[in-house]
């Protein structure tokens, strides 16, 4: 079983902070951290509700200092750490230009020795694509678009493309990632995302809403998008899940039965140092126990 912190950047978002978590993420044994993306909040009292927390708010995530973007924080913390890796949770690809983001996630893969991994999501927040200038509705064909254009800008030395939303033709976008590929994990819980996350994942990031049993809404989740990517013919063994939820080993272990990978925890304290203890604490009572899971 591999461990990650999630919500690693909105919790130490100052740079000082940061430097902190990863090097003590990176003793304690953990495999990755995990940082989340929304550009921008709505301050609206009319704003579309965050579905993530009972409150409707993301006000609790980004309290500590707001919610840095995601690889520029990810590629901070790179420069002092050699083996953790880094993943978006998630990134929400379709508020980005491909071309652009495609040669961001290389440069940070490429300087970290190949140690990135993108999350990423479609959002459901209308009011972020309004102010990045994305439409929202076409929002899920431009994913899938956007996921096959960066994947050839990374694979191929000259690369081509013609898309609907996205063209280039015959084009170097360098420096290119490690593995001349970066893991791509579909976040979410819709059935476009299943469907997704099988056509076209390299792994998937189930999202259990609040008030769902996980035990129950996580096992149905993972038997769906094994069941659809065997329906294209892809090999659902190959398919890496990471999700959340267990913070002891025995939980650990029902979540492997499951069929996870890659288990994230968030860590907790009022403090900066309370928090850095819970990093610890949690490494030698989950990391060290489950390695072998």
């Amino acid at each position: 079983m591999k461990w990650g912190i999630v919500f690693a950047s909105t919790g130490f978002p100052d740079p000082d902070d940061a430097v902190a978590l990863a090097v003590a993420a990176e003793q304690a044994g953990f495999e990755s951290l995990w940082a989340p993306e929304h550009v921008v909040q709505s301050r609206r009292t009319d704003a579309t509700p965050y579905r993530g927390v009972t409150s409707g708010s993301m006000d609790r995530l980004s309290r500590r200092g707001g919610m840095p973007d995601p690889l520029i924080w990810l590629t901070y913390v790179a420069a002092v750490t050699t083996r953790i890796r880094f993943g978006t949770g998630v990134l929400i690809l379709p508020e980005h230009q491909p071309t652009v983001l495609a040669k961001t996630a290389a440069t940070l893969d490429h300087l970290s020795g190949g140690r990135l991994m993108l999350g990423i999501g479609v959002g459901e927040l209308p009011e972020e694509y309004a102010a990045v200038g994305m439409e929202f509705r076409n929002r899920g064909r431009r994913m899938d678009e956007y996921i096959d254009a960066m994947r050839v800008l990374w694979r191929d030395d000259s690369a081509t493309f013609a898309g609907e939303y996205v063209s280039f033709d015959q084009v170097e976008c360098r420096p290119w990632p490690v593995r001349r590929a970066i893991p791509l994990f579909v976040g979410g819980a819709s059935e476009a995302a299943i469907r997704r996350a099988a056509t076209r994942g390299d792994g998937y990031f189930p999202f259990v809403f609040p008030g769902q049993d996980p035990l129950v809404e996580l096992p149905r989740l993972l038997a769906r998008v094994r069941e659809e990517t065997r329906a294209v013919g892809r090999d659902p063994d190959a398919m890496e899940f990471t999700a959340g939820g267990a913070r002891n080993v025995e939980e650990a272990k029902v979540y492997a039965d499951f069929g996870v990978h890659r288990l994230t925890v968030a860590v907790r304290g009022r403090t900066i140092a309370e928090m850095l203890d819970d990093v610890a604490r949690l490494g030698d009572e989950l990391v060290t126990p489950t390695v072998e899971l």
